[in-house]
């Protein structure tokens, strides 16, 4: 049994990690907030606000096996290595492939070129990938060799906060109870790469405890936007219409990219992302994370979106159905629209 500490356990991904630890027998404790939730089930939750310089003190006399985690502050996770590395065998953080100067480059590896590190301890979202590669830089200037840095990309799968994903089975089930048609790209044979949190929670606990380390791409083998599309249509069941948009039309009718409200999610026809979900991680697979099948990820993502309810208005990721359907009509009187196909 091994001693784990997992610092934001009560999120999507590091509860995810906790969670599996304390399936495994492991002894967990999660460093949180709080806020997001209550700590899985068999582990110690430790409530502590990493903003203050005493986030750490009901941790002062605890050594660990193994410490993850999950910041995107660079103060955070500065301050945890300062208070707990030299108590920690394993180091494992979660980074992401946002850290990239580039996104338009197929196939690249872990030695793409990154963005200049945010000065600063406290980013904004839009500093997201400048503040990980800071978060990088402390944890090695911290451990040197001695740590795991993961770069995540499209984490999908149950309990999905971004909504990106889960859209697509959520609304082609809404579209087979309502029968009206559902709106997706023209052009669905760019790529598409996905991580199954389930997949990664374990690979990170996994790796970790058995000493890996150095920087490796955490996601799985790149598909297509087909292949996403065809999976969620098969799982909601849906057999209706689909209406296939190129992209000057979506972008005429002010659609966002990618996510955020009034967007067609994984969507991405800007050049200079054109790679974005599109990376090596020969690395990751020969290091032993394994992805599940397709049909499962999308089962346990309609999942979700079912509990949240289908027709609810899409703040994070998603068309709106009403603006879906205003799109369609459009389109319909438009000489110019795109294709049918059902």
């Amino acid at each position: 049994m091994a001693r784990i500490l997992v610092l934001g356990g009560t999120s999507w991904l590091g509860g995810t990690v906790a969670a599996e630890a304390a399936r495994r027998g492991h002894d967990v404790v999660c460093l949180a907030r709080g806020e997001a939730g209550p700590a899985p089930q068999g582990t110690t939750l430790v409530q502590a606000d990493r903003d203050r310089p005493d986030a750490y003190a009901a941790l002062a006399n605890a050594d660990f096996d193994l410490v993850v985690d999950v910041a995107r502050q660079p103060g955070h996770v500065r301050g945890a290595l300062a208070a707990l590395s030299d108590r920690a065998a394993a180091w494992v953080f979660v980074s992401s492939c946002s850290v990239y100067a580039r996104q338009d480059e197929p196939g690249a590896d872990e030695r793409a070129q990154l963005l200049p590190a945010a000065p600063r301890d406290l980013v904004t979202t839009e500093q997201y990938g400048a503040g990980k590669v800071a978060c990088e830089q402390a944890v090695t200037t911290a451990r040197g060799a001695q740590a795991l840095i993961a770069r995540s990309g499209l984490i999908v799968g149950g309990g999905d906060p971004s909504e990106r994903f889960g859209y697509w089975p959520s609304r082609f089930a809404l579209a087979a109870a309502d029968g009206g048609p559902v709106v997706v790209p023209a052009r669905v044979d760019r790529p598409v790469q996905w991580v199954d949190v389930v997949d990664l929670g374990a690979w990170l606990l996994t790796a970790g405890l058995v000493g890996v380390t150095g920087v490796v791409n955490a996601m799985g083998p790149v598909g297509s936007l087909g292949e996403v599309l065809g999976q969620a249509a098969l799982t909601a069941q849906f057999g209706g219409e689909t209406i296939a948009v190129d992209d000057a039309h979506l972008v005429a009718f002010g659609l966002e990219e990618f996510m955020g409200p009034r967007s067609l999610p994984l969507w991405l026809h800007d050049k200079g992302w054109s790679a974005f979900l599109d990376r090596d991680s020969t690395t990751a697979r020969e290091l032993g994370l394994r992805q599940r099948p397709l049909a499962d990820t999308m089962a346990d993502a309609l999942a979700t979106e079912q509990r949240l309810g289908l027709g609810r208005r899409r703040e994070r990721a998603g068309l709106d159905r009403d603006i879906e359907l205003d799109l369609v009509a459009h389109l319909r009187t438009d000489d110019r629209a795109g294709r049918p196909g059902g």
